[in-house]
């Protein structure tokens, strides 16, 4: 049974949207240290549909000499959550169908080795919601941009998560490491 572990860049006020604002600030060795570090134990990488479009252009093209993250996105194989989406011609791409939690569970159940997600909001915010993410991998960056879709918009219901690891990245960006909360 593999581990739900969610990558987000955010702002401080909590904004996901495409994440431009990253451009201001170095991606630095230690940043891909801490992005590559959880990672290595991923075996299959889950995506929105959104998020799946933006990343097959953009990665597909791209080789290690590039991006050293190109072997992974272009290798590994790919799931896309969809309901509109009727087929992913990315290498190793399998549209799962429509968001089902229990479909994700069995999904969860049938991986070896742990799941990685990026950006997906609306797939993460839904995962959140019925308890399925194990990590939360939060890249905050030092602004507030003011508008923007957020991971817990407004009116969302409560989620308790309990503080993991914290980590200081020479870049001036903040990574978070959340658990479920114990109950």
């Amino acid at each position: 049974m593999g581990k739900i572990k969610v990558h987000e860049f955010t702002t401080l006020d909590g904004v996901i949207d495409a994440p431009m604002w990253t451009m201001d600030y170095e991606f630095t060795d230690a940043m891909g240290a801490a992005i590559g570090g959880f990672m290595t134990s991923c075996t299959a990488i889950l995506l929105g549909r959104t998020t799946y479009q933006e990343f097959a252009p953009a990665w597909s093209v791209r080789t290690v000499e590039d991006d050293p993250g190109a072997p992974f996105f272009n290798d590994t194989p790919k799931y896309v959550v969809s309901s509109t989406l009727e087929h992913a011609d990315w290498n190793n791409s399998t549209v799962l169908g429509g968001y089902d939690a229990d479909a994700i569970r069995r999904f969860k159940d049938g991986i070896d080795g742990d799941i990685y997600i990026s950006g997906s909001g609306t797939l993460v915010r839904a995962l959140l919601a019925d308890g399925l993410v194990d990590e939360l991998h939060l890249f905050v960056y030092p602004l507030a941009v003011g508008t923007g879709p957020r991971l817990f918009p407004e009116g969302a219901p409560k989620t308790t998560l309990a503080l993991a690891a914290t980590e200081a990245i020479d870049n001036g960006v903040v990574h978070l490491t959340y658990t479920p909360a114990a109950r």
